[in-house]
């Protein structure tokens, strides 16, 4: 039943997505198409956000994480986020239910997707990881797929979005560190993974710029 709710979701809302998103893609290395479930690891702009990586992973089932307070804005939203399959994330309850659930979800095969900062950032200016994510990759082994986007959506705008090549944490994890160290270490280098996505776009962009002015 949820599968059949998200493709009634993509296929109707496909025109206002090209209108509204306008999106352009640029890749590190550009994917082969995967059978593999994966972590999708993003900066946050926008509620919105989620509805991107829909259509940009349009041949994949997603099932975002959700904090609580997205639950609470009203009951069509409510009812959007059940029927997607959305993972939620109580914060305040300090309940972690949301790790196993996300693990259950990557063994099934399907994508989560996880906006690491925890909240929108007031000026959209990246702010720290949690590391809930790590624990999730090393428990199931699952490659990260690094994103950044702009958070450029509406009329006149265009959203860019930089996708970054497999990570799989497992291999850069260091037995000679404790657990809390290889955590740390692992979750500043997804984050400083996806700055260098936003320092790659932001070149781009100028390459162009100044070739424009020539």
């Amino acid at each position: 039943m949820k599968k059949l709710f998200i493709w009634f979701v993509k296929i109707t809302g496909f025109i206002p997505y090209l209108f509204y998103f306008r999106t352009k893609r640029y890749y590190v290395n550009k994917l082969k198409k995967r059978k593999h479930a994966a972590l999708l690891i993003s900066n946050h702009t926008a509620v919105m956000d989620f509805a991107l990586y829909l259509y940009i992973f349009h041949n994949r089932t997603i099932r975002p994480l959700a904090a609580e307070i997205l639950y609470k804005k009203n009951k069509f939203l409510t009812f959007f986020l059940k029927m997607i399959g959305a993972i939620r994330v109580d914060r305040d309850l300090f309940d972690f239910s949301f790790i196993e659930k996300s693990i259950d979800t990557l063994n099934k095969g399907e994508d989560v997707l996880i906006f690491p900062e925890g909240r929108i950032p007031d000026d959209k200016k990246m702010i720290e990881f949690k590391s809930s994510f790590v624990e999730i990759a090393l428990e199931t082994d699952t490659p990260i797929i690094p994103l950044y986007t702009n958070g450029s959506y509406g009329k006149k705008k265009r959203a860019k979005v930089v996708i970054g090549e497999e990570i799989y944490l497992s291999r850069l994890y260091d037995n000679n560190l404790t657990k809390k160290e290889n955590i740390d270490y692992l979750t500043n280098y997804v984050r400083n993974t996806i700055v260098n996505l936003e320092e790659k776009l932001y070149a781009i962009e100028q390459k162009k710029e100044n070739s424009t002015n020539m």
